[in-house]
């Protein structure tokens, strides 16, 4: 069964897939978390992503794989050091070039006929797997999104100003909905879930629900 999970930075999406995944003992596949990989790999290599031939030469040695929903990248597990601020802009701009995403979705594709799979990310539902069983667009306000956002941060021990926050993400769902390649919208058949007023566990239940409605 392939489940696709779409929505807006910050908006909850990437914890309630993992544990969804983790519920029902699916692989979880967080693919920002790819996009933000070859952007942190770009700036490893100081390659400015507007040199064409040296994007082509990185992306052409650049392999990820998945074990136990872990991601890995040559080879190394992916960790926090793809969680800050600079990466998340980078990514931003990475994102837009359709030679990533042309990569990034055949990777993705790749992975998700690898089994039972909760896949999620801004263009799943309506580019990487549009014949998934189940798809849901997570959401929620802005000022939420940046506040859960500051909160991850803090946590992470990584120095964070809220209104900054806010002011990325709210140019980055301008970017995101605005780009010419698969931009940020929910696929038609989406069911649609703003979680501004719920917690987590509330959103899990939800979507525990849908999905044995389906039949699993």
């Amino acid at each position: 069964m392939k489940i696709a999970i779409d929505g807006p930075a910050g908006s909850g999406k990437s914890t309630v897939a993992k544990m969804l995944a983790e519920r029902l003992g699916f692989t979880y596949v967080d693919t920002g978390a790819m996009y933000r990989a070859v952007a942190w790999k770009l700036k490893q290599h100081d390659i400015d992503p507007d040199n064409t031939d040296a994007l082509r030469e990185l992306l052409e040695n650049t392999q990820f794989s998945i074990s136990d929903s872990v991601l890995c990248m040559d080879g190394r597990k992916i960790g926090d050091e793809i969680r800050t601020p600079e990466i998340s802009r980078l990514s931003s701009d990475v994102a837009k070039i359709a030679e990533v995403r042309r990569f990034l979705t055949a990777e993705q594709r790749r992975i998700a006929e690898k089994g039972n799979v909760i896949m999620e990310g801004r263009d799943i539902g309506t580019v990487v797997i549009p014949d998934a069983d189940l798809k849901f667009f997570i959401t929620a306000s802005p000022e939420e999104r940046a506040r859960r956002r500051y909160e991850q941060l803090k946590r992470l021990g990584i120095e964070a100003n809220y209104d900054r926050i806010l002011n990325e993400l709210i140019q980055r769902d301008r970017n995101d909905s605005s780009r010419e390649i698969a931009p940020l919208k929910p696929a038609e058949d989406a069911i649609i879930i703003d979680t501004t007023n719920m917690t987590i566990d509330e959103v899990l239940d939800l979507l525990v629900r849908k999905v044995r409605d389906k039949g699993t």
